[in-house]
């Protein structure tokens, strides 16, 4: 969310940022955003201005009263009524454009920190040092959907039957490694990087997602869970049918007219009229059927929540809403969780469409911060080296890269990308993400502090991380262990986690 007291201060900044962000016309953009804003002050001056008269006039009428002025006192009357009117009509007026321009604001993706190069897509990230580690070597590497399925643990077609595409079913050892990578990312980031765990919600009101930005722009990458409304539900199926049959009461009469004329009223005719009203009725419940899940969307639903795309949605609204003390800030507050991630992918069709680089559900340990503004910085720095510690750890061979502003999330601000080496496909692939939000988010939440002695309040900074991935992760291990018979050797870092088990596979 952005500061309209900044854009209002200085609008060349925005233009210049959000152009370079990619907005098609960001002068035309922030002309209309401080159109709205003047509107929205015109009606708050109205408004108030008129409450002062009316209050004004309303002593008066007691004044005029006192004086037995009662023309007076009708006339100052007359006056109040009018001014009720124009009150209401500019607090409707401040509620138009208020909500227009919240919504406006909503919109606007951050702005990107000075530091954050120049780019319109991932051509334009820039290497952040040298990679680390080496490439595999020794010989041709299968692809990691290749090697789970011969080894009769990854199975694609089982998934795909009770869900659809972008599913996968893991078995025995793989199932098991997946949950060792998990279990030992999360106990790094708590027991090495000093990061709290939390079990937070799968499942959260639309404000949450709100706040961390995946709403209202990103709606359709996201899976919603809705409770129906039963009683209503059975309201309109009900009052759908009287409705439908009762407009086609012709039709019925004129249909048993006609098998009456043709078959007179015996045995013959009831059946046939038997057969005949079956075909409606069931022609009749679909027409009623649609007209009732089309009315779905008109309040049969007493709910909605969102499954999360990633446990920062959870992490970072723990201190939605709330004032912090600066001690409580002293050193950066730190959460991390290992949770299922659901996301629709409505943006990537095509893209990974075999294997689980891009599933619909997987796996993620989550790292958020929330710091002071000037703290943020260095705890940016910080989180990403805590996601690389991981890839060290295990050994994988990665690197870092600087996104550029048009490659950033809606709500970063900067962002250092993670990406591990693949053999199968000769090239490094993201496994990481690691973002500084600066106030974007906590603006979105409320989410403020107060420093010592201070009576205002500051928004503090967010910043969130994967600590990793662990469906790419697992992706990772598996084709850079890989073993010529086809079998997948656990990095050492794993054993423990695995029972002592050293191979998975043959």
């Amino acid at each position: 969310m952005h500061d309209i007291r900044a854009i209002r201060d200085n609008p060349a900044a925005y233009v210049s940022g959000w152009s370079s962000r990619g907005v098609a016309d960001a002068q035309a953009l922030v002309d209309e955003i401080l159109a709205l804003d003047t509107a929205l002050r015109a009606a708050q001056t109205a408004g108030q201005t008129a409450l002062a008269r009316r209050n004004e006039s309303s002593k008066l009428i007691g004044a005029a009263m006192g004086r037995k002025d009662l023309a007076e006192a009708e006339r100052l009357k007359g006056e109040v009524e009018s001014l009720k009117g124009e009150i209401a009509a500019a607090e409707a007026e401040e509620a138009r454009v208020g909500k227009a321009l919240r919504d406006l604001l909503a919109a606007q993706k951050s702005l990107a920190a000075e530091d954050v190069p120049d780019g319109e897509d991932e051509a334009g990230n820039v290497l952040v040092g040298q990679p680390w580690g080496r490439p595999r070597e020794g010989g041709p590497a299968k692809d990691h959907a290749d090697l789970g399925e011969a080894l009769g643990l990854l199975d694609f077609e089982a998934a795909a039957k009770m869900s659809g595409s972008r599913f996968a079913v893991l078995k025995g050892g793989l199932a098991r490694l997946e949950r060792a990578i998990g279990q030992f990312m999360l106990d790094v980031q708590t027991a090495e990087h000093g990061y709290l765990e939390v079990n937070p919600p799968y499942l959260v009101r639309d404000e949450a997602m709100f706040g961390t930005g995946q709403l209202p722009k990103f709606k359709d990458d996201l899976f919603a869970a809705r409770n129906l409304d039963l009683e209503a539900l059975n309201h309109n199926i009900q009052v759908s049918a009287e409705a439908y049959v009762a407009d086609r009461k012709e039709e019925i009469d004129g249909l048993v007219a006609q098998l009456s004329e043709s078959l007179g009223s015996g045995v013959e005719f009831s059946h046939a009229l038997s057969g005949a009203m079956a075909v409606k009725r069931d022609e009749y419940a679909a027409a009623i059927t649609d007209t009732v899940w089309g009315d779905v969307k008109e309040g049969l639903y007493q709910e909605e929540r969102y499954l999360i795309p990633t446990a920062e949605v959870s992490l970072t609204n723990l201190v939605r809403e709330q004032i912090l003390s600066e001690d409580e800030l002293a050193a950066p507050i730190r959460f991390t969780a290992l949770t299922p991630c659901f996301r629709a992918e409505a943006g990537s069709a095509g893209r990974d469409t075999r294997g689980l680089i891009r599933q619909h559900q997987f796996h993620k340990v989550e790292m958020v911060s929330i710091t002071r503004p000037e703290d943020s910085g260095a705890e940016h720095e910080r989180m990403v080296r805590c996601a690389e510690a991981v890839l060290e750890k295990l050994n994988l061979p990665y690197r870092r890269m600087l996104l550029c502003k048009g490659d950033m999330g809606f709500s970063a601000r900067k962002t250092f990308d993670l990406e591990v080496w693949l053999p199968s496909q000769g090239t490094y692939r993201e496994i990481s993400s690691c973002s500084n939000c600066g106030d974007f988010q906590a603006r979105r939440m409320d989410a403020r502090f107060k420093r010592a002695g201070e009576k205002k309040t500051e928004f503090v900074h967010t910043l969130n991380g994967s600590g990793l991935a662990v469906g790419r992760t697992l992706v990772a291990v598996m084709e850079n262990y890989q073993e010529a018979d086809g079998s997948i050797r656990v990095p050492d870092a794993l054993v423990p986690y695995m029972g002592g088990v050293t191979r998975v596979g043959l």
